[in-house]
């Protein structure tokens, strides 16, 4: 009985792994288009003045 209690839990905390491995990858993603479509408005914008970061850092 104790086996089954211990793949069950096993099962559920890799499963739960799963899941916040697949969802930080979305985040991931999500910034990565962001600090892409920075550079790209960066850029547009820089033909006659300063050059200007989009971020604060």
């Amino acid at each position: 009985m104790m086996i089954v209690i211990a793949v069950l839990l096993l099962a559920l905390i890799l499963g739960g792994l799963g899941f916040v491995v697949k969802a930080l990858w979305i985040a991931a993603l999500i910034v990565l288009v962001l600090w892409l479509l920075g550079f790209v408005f960066r850029a547009g914008g820089t033909v006659g003045g300063p050059r200007r970061r989009w971020y604060r850092w």
